[in-house]
């Protein structure tokens, strides 16, 4: 003989609910409700007869939790506030202000792409920082881009302000790879990863139609090209390399025919004990770059300037980072004059959401010229923020 457990009126309501089936159909001699106590059957009678309707239930189906999000793209928005206080002659920045403000969509297009937007609002306005799309599933395991981003020149110029472990970008970016903005432009970018053993190397490509701040043209056959080559491996469980070989070539405004072509090689050392891995941390990074400009307006002489910067960042508590950087640099339109700098910084994380990080710069230009400097950023972000290049 077949025993049937006998289910209250809440479960079997519940259950109904959840399965998204009207409970009338359970009154009229569903599995569920015709196993209930009689008195109960009765009264989930009366309260399935008497509820009211809902026309935009569609016929009683009930639309599955976060259904009207489902097609909405994941947004966050990040603000990078700055103050600054000390002096420094040639770079007056005010005393506070809101530097930057990234609004961020990120999706999935298809089973074949995702899209990634980046909206930056600055005091000299609104502007894309990057929009681009991914194609994930190309023959070959080539991965292509395609729209406006960074490119993947070292490892400074690929990132995010709020992304760093400074409050600034180092000389040698500033002088010779754009600052801020960087090799940033509309174009194809085609990667691969090519496992070889225990390394991991990758393969990039890019060709961009020069309208940054590093390279410029108005002729459509006169284009910015940069490759990229990256090495990774692990040592140990907690500790791996990172090695890069980056060049850029494109022509520049400063005159006809005036070329500019960059070379970089960038070294990265990152140990993160496993038992440990909440509370200490350790990172030294360091980046070279060749910069050749042709017939710069200043001499009217092919100019080769170099610049480098390294680092070292800690991890000594669970929300508290501290590091150092050493920078130096020529010029790109006049090699003969070079800036050094030093600094040191310290990060408090009260959560993965905001970040408060003071840093004390002296920098020393070229001309005798001397910044001392104390930055105080504080980074915070509302949403739900994709992960940014490792």
């Amino acid at each position: 003989m077949v025993r049937h457990r006998v289910l209250p009126l809440s479960v079997a309501l519940s259950v109904a609910g959840a399965l998204a089936v009207p409970a009338a159909a359970f009154a009229q001699g569903g599995t569920l409700m015709t196993k209930l106590p009689p008195p109960a059957f009765k009264l989930a009678q009366s309260g399935a007869a008497s509820a009211p309707q809902d026309p935009a239930a569609g016929g009683g189906q009930a639309m599955p939790a976060g259904g009207g999000r489902v097609f909405n793209p994941d947004m966050s928005v990040i603000a990078n506030f700055l103050g600054t206080a000390g002096k420094n002659p040639h770079n007056p920045d005010p005393a506070f202000s809101l530097n930057e403000v990234e609004v961020s969509l990120q999706a999935i297009v298809d089973p074949y792409a995702r899209a990634d937007f980046f909206l930056s609002a600055t005091p000299e306005g609104l502007s894309v920082e990057e929009g681009f799309i991914t194609f994930t599933s190309l023959p070959g395991n080539f991965l292509m881009k395609v729209g406006k981003m960074r490119a993947q020149f070292g490892k400074v110029n690929a990132q995010h302000t709020h992304a760093l472990p400074y409050a600034d970008r180092p000389l040698v970016n500033v002088n010779l790879v754009g600052g801020e903005d960087g090799i940033d432009d509309s174009g194809v970018s085609v990667s691969r990863l090519m496992p070889i053993g225990n390394l991991f190397v990758e393969a990039t490509g890019e060709v961009f139609a020069g309208t940054s701040d590093v390279f410029q043209s108005d002729d459509r056959s006169k284009l910015n090209y940069v490759g990229h080559l990256r090495a990774y491996r692990d040592i140990t469980e907690g500790s791996n390399i990172d090695l890069g070989a980056s060049a850029a070539f494109g022509p520049t405004d400063i005159g006809p025919d005036a070329n500019k072509t960059l070379f970089g090689i960038d070294a990265t050392f990152r140990y993160r004990p496993l038992r440990r891995a909440i509370y200490h941390r350790f990172q030294a990074r360091a980046e070279l770059v060749w910069s050749r400009q042709d017939a710069a307006i200043t001499t009217g002489l092919q100019q080769k300037a170099f610049g480098w910067y390294a680092l070292s960042e800690y991890q000594f508590a669970r929300r508290w980072y501290a590091g150092v950087r050493v920078d130096r640099s020529g010029r790109a339109l006049d090699a003969s004059l070079v800036d050094s700098g030093q600094s040191a910084f310290i990060t408090y994380w009260p959560s993965e959401f905001s970040q408060i990080r003071g840093q004390y710069r002296r920098t020393n230009y070229a001309g005798g010229i001397t910044g001392n400097e104390f930055l105080f950023q504080c980074n915070f972000s509302i949403g739900a923020h994709g992960a940014h290049v490792f």
